[in-house]
């Protein structure tokens, strides 16, 4: 069964008015966690977008540079997409049922937020209201603020890039230590690392970005300290 079949029956799940905790248990029960991944990214980049005001086309394109939705399962996704944006309310919602359904898993939970970022600058600026609405669901997951400026630095062009943030570092910190920290984040953003804990091969490119600032980070501050 494919994952966009079983998302059809979490769909069928809520137009029978089962509501949100029946389709999110559905979800749970199924092996294949880009299920949920997959749920969250069109749910939440849905209401993130309507976060500014309105859905642009550019957004929409940015969810299927992502996620490569088969053409006989695309209504089945837009008609998700579709009902998610009609407003905002409930994202929390969302956001509080996937930090459930991951756990202790925060690695899943940086890579729905690092796609939410994508989408979010999709149409080439970030509103403050979308700031705001990933800045609550970074809160929801369970991330500190260092995290959060250091995942939005990836994406936003003009964000604060300090380099001991992109690593997750503190500047005290000895330099034998934070060379340890950097082989660590170069270890996690590995493609087969990312494919082990079931990252869609579609998302693998939002994981570029995150090594070329891990690395530039790093040489940031190697080149400080020498």
């Amino acid at each position: 069964m494919s994952i966009w079949t079983r998302i059809s029956e979490a769909l069928s799940a809520l137009a029978a008015g089962e509501g949100l905790s029946a389709v999110f248990d559905k979800l749970r029960t199924s092996p294949e966690k880009t299920v949920a991944f997959t749920i969250a990214v069109i749910a939440l980049g849905a209401k993130m977008a309507k976060a500014d005001g309105h859905v642009t086309r550019d957004e929409v394109t940015a969810f299927r540079e992502i996620f490569h939705i088969p053409k006989s399962e695309e209504a089945n996704a837009a008609r998700l997409f579709n009902m998610a944006r009609t407003d905002v309310a409930g994202y929390d919602v969302y956001a509080r049922r996937i930090k459930a359904m991951y756990g202790e898993d925060d690695s899943a939970l940086c890579d729905l937020m690092e796609g939410l970022f994508h989408i979010a600058m999709a149409d080439g600026e970030y509103h403050p209201g979308e700031d705001a609405f990933l800045h609550n669901v970074s809160d929801i997951f369970g991330f500190d603020e260092r995290r959060f400026v250091r995942i939005r630095a990836q994406f936003v062009p003009d964000a604060e890039r300090d380099p001991y943030d992109v690593l997750g570092v503190a500047p005290e910190m000895p330099i034998a230590d934070i060379k340890k920290v950097w082989r660590q984040r170069v270890i996690e953003t590995h493609p087969d690392q990312l494919i082990a804990r079931g990252v869609p091969e579609e998302a693998l490119k939002i994981a570029e970005k995150r090594m070329i600032q891990i690395n530039r980070a790093w040489e940031q501050i190697s080149e400080a300290h020498a």
